[in-house]
């Protein structure tokens, strides 16, 4: 086990997950792969310890030799010593930080997850956006996309390599392709 990190998960019940270094390596590993290097090389950092993307937004660029740029929250942007080459956080506040008259948001790459993200908030951001999901029991990410200029509304895109997905009905079975 390398950590053990709490979420009310879906039951709406806090419940520790045990997480695995063999997961975790694993997540490292598809970062490295999915990522120019040049991506990681600064990354904003303004997630709270205690919630999962907090082990993506450290240890990723780490892994690729670069540096993590801690702030108390992401509306602090300012606070970083050096404009972050990505920036990772939740649709919601990432969509307020681009309609804010503080200037440009910083970096040039947004990682988003956490919640539903729209067309209009990829719109209002103006940078390069990979929308990544998944549950905490999965170590932080299970399906990602990068959201293309052409797309419509985006999608949670498609398993990582080590994944496999399930789309079930109401019923939970699973439903045939498309």
């Amino acid at each position: 086990m390398a950590y053990t990190i709490y979420t009310s998960g879906s039951t709406g019940r806090p419940k520790g997950v045990l997480v695995q270094h063999s997961t975790v390596v694993r997540l490292l590993d598809w970062a490295l792969d999915h990522f120019d290097p040049a991506d990681l090389r600064s990354v904003l950092a303004a997630t709270s310890l205690s919630f999962d993307v907090s082990v993506f937004e450290i240890f990723a660029p780490l892994a690729a030799g670069g540096c993590v740029e801690l702030v108390p929250d992401l509306l602090a942007h300012q606070a970083a010593t050096s404009p972050p080459v990505m920036v990772s956080g939740v649709p919601s506040v990432l969509d307020l930080l681009a309609r804010q008259d503080n200037g440009p948001l910083p970096g040039r790459l947004v990682v988003v997850a956490g919640e539903r993200l729209s067309r209009s908030t990829v719109d209002a951001l103006g940078v390069e956006v990979h929308n990544l999901y998944g549950p905490t029991e999965a170590t932080v990410y299970s399906t990602g996309a990068r959201v293309d200029d052409t797309d419509g509304e985006p999608l949670i895109g498609r398993p990582l390599p080590y994944v496999r997905a399930y789309v079930l009905d109401a019923a939970l079975r699973p439903v045939p392709p498309g």
